[in-house]
């Protein structure tokens, strides 16, 4: 029976499309006897960025003389940091707003708030500044946080120790199954325990130098945070 020409280039058409898409799935890799592990590992890190934010904060009827005594007071503040060694020295948020009367009609006076931020991995240096500003200014919070060096170095550990303990996980996992090896389909890695410093406020924990009472330094406890790195990812078990 002769096949018309329309049907035959239909059938060809079709056988070609057939043996496209039977090519491109033989090339496709083909993953079987999959499992999801997971490990972590962690250390404890020392705090050994001290953070400190002093404030200074007063209140007149007239603006503008208020605006320069905060003016005067900071700088001095400024000049006195900048001579201390390793100290990182940011000015914070500084508004004005108006204070009113009983009846919050009438402005009465102004009050203004200006702040300063300090940073150092010299915890007796930024204490004994801390306590000598704080005879001009007061105290907003304090606290610590991991510097940026020491984050990358423990970083650093931590992903070698991960990536160790996938490999024992994938190994024990492989052996379970009875399988012969296996391979890694996927791998990732992610770290956490960097909180950002938050301040804390006074009240705090002061001792008073003898030989100086009018300026004591903060008694300072770092401590440390719990770091962790984990690895998440998927293996083939390749069976005998």
């Amino acid at each position: 029976m002769r096949i018309p020409r329309r049907s035959a280039t239909l059938l060809l058409s079709c056988g070609l499309l057939a043996s496209s898409l039977s090519a491109l799935a033989a090339d496709e890799p083909r993953y079987y006897n999959q499992v999801s592990l997971r490990a972590e590992v962690s250390k404890e890190v020392a705090r050994d960025l001290m953070v400190v934010t002093l404030y200074s904060e007063a209140q007149n009827s007239d603006p503008g003389a208020l605006a320069r005594q905060i003016t005067e007071t900071m700088n001095k503040a400024l000049q006195q940091a900048r001579q201390v060694k390793d100290v990182k020295i940011s000015q914070g948020s500084r508004n004005s707003y108006p204070i009113y009367d009983n009846k919050g009609q009438k402005i009465t006076g102004w009050r203004e708030r200006a702040e300063l931020r300090l940073e150092s991995a010299d915890f007796p240096g930024l204490s004994k500044l801390t306590g000598e500003l704080l005879q001009d200014l007061k105290m907003g919070g304090m606290d610590f946080s991991i510097a940026p060096g020491t984050r990358k170095t423990s970083e650093d550990a931590l992903l070698k120790e991960a990536v160790d303990a996938f490999k024992a996980r994938a190994q024990l996992a492989t052996q379970a199954m009875g399988g012969s090896g296996y391979k890694v389909v996927s791998l990732n890695l992610n770290s956490t325990g960097y909180p950002r410093p938050y301040m804390r406020s006074a009240p705090m924990m002061m001792k008073a130098d003898s030989a100086a009472e009018a300026a004591p330094s903060p008694d300072v406890e770092a401590g440390t945070t719990e770091v962790s790195m984990s690895a998440d990812g998927m293996i083939e078990v390749q069976m005998p």
